[in-house]
């Protein structure tokens, strides 16, 4: 029999100032799924939240995507 996966339940609602520092903190140099794990949100609210915040992913990080 197979194991059912359980979905972690993900936080819904207003953000916390430690959520806000944590994101402001982690967003240029860390990836975003790594992020939203961390804050227990569904990693399309840390995009958005970063985009509102005008957060961006630095140059360093993004070279290493390969992308410049």
């Amino acid at each position: 029999m197979a194991k059912k996966k359980t979905k972690k339940k993900l936080r819904k609602g207003a953000w916390t100032k430690s959520d806000l520092a944590m994101l402001k903190k982690l967003f240029a140099d860390t990836p975003t799924a790594e992020i939203s794990a961390k804050l227990g949100r569904p990693n399309d609210a840390v995009k958005k939240k970063a985009s509102r915040m005008k957060l961006r992913k630095s140059k360093r990080y993004m070279k290493s995507l390969g992308r410049s």
